[in-house]
């Protein structure tokens, strides 16, 4: 998705609400009666700000998909793919930036579904040229809402360009393959598109 919009398009809609609201009591009834929406209307875009991030040229490299801070670092099993993984998951600032962001350049595939009730977070399946698979899982936020996803399986993504939205942050996770290095560890704070997470290792 490129453009050059620093707002989220799901705060599009609530922010022109606001505004024209604003607008019309400033007209109709007063300044001082309008104060209150136009102070919501900076709110809506705070909110669902959408900052340009300048994305840098590290080869191999797993950038952080969103802003926040890393929880965990360590080797698990990956439901997803069914391997041995290093996991490294990012619990996402609620006062940062909503957008998540490619950790890697690649195409998106389409993992197999875990078992059960069909309530299990979004995994998205991402394999870079050099063949290295890595999932990235964006779980609910802290509304409770669905994450939006803005890739499709087949499409190709680049390296710290936008590919979802989890509004008033939530809990991201990545899985990488189980010989990357990681760069991160717990407490760290990260930020999406710009900070390297794990070194991709090839022979």
């Amino acid at each position: 998705m490129n453009r050059n919009s620093l707002i989220a398009r799901q705060g599009l809609l609530p922010l022109l609400l606001v505004f024209t609201a604003a607008v019309l009591v400033l007209h109709f009834v007063g300044l001082v009666q309008s104060l209150w929406l136009w102070g919501l209307a900076v709110l809506v875009m705070v909110l669902f700000r959408d900052p340009e991030r300048s994305i840098p040229s590290l080869p191999l490299s797993v950038l952080s998909p969103a802003d926040g801070r890393v929880l965990r670092v360590e080797k698990v099993h990956d439901p997803y793919l069914n391997r041995d993984s290093v996991l490294v998951t990012i619990d996402m600032s609620p006062y940062g930036a909503y957008i998540t962001r490619s950790p890697v350049e690649g195409k998106v595939l389409e993992p197999p579904k875990l078992a059960g009730d069909g309530r299990n977070p979004h995994g998205v399946w991402l394999q870079t040229d050099e063949g290295d698979d890595i999932v990235l899982v964006m779980n609910k936020g802290r509304l409770h809402n669905n994450p939006q996803c803005y890739v499709r399986f087949g499409d190709r993504i680049g390296q710290g360009k936008r590919c979802g939205f989890v509004h008033m942050g939530g809990r991201v996770d990545i899985y990488l393959p189980v010989n990357s290095v990681p760069s991160v560890a717990s407490g760290d704070t990260v930020r999406a598109g710009t900070d390297a997470i794990a070194r991709l290792i090839h022979a």
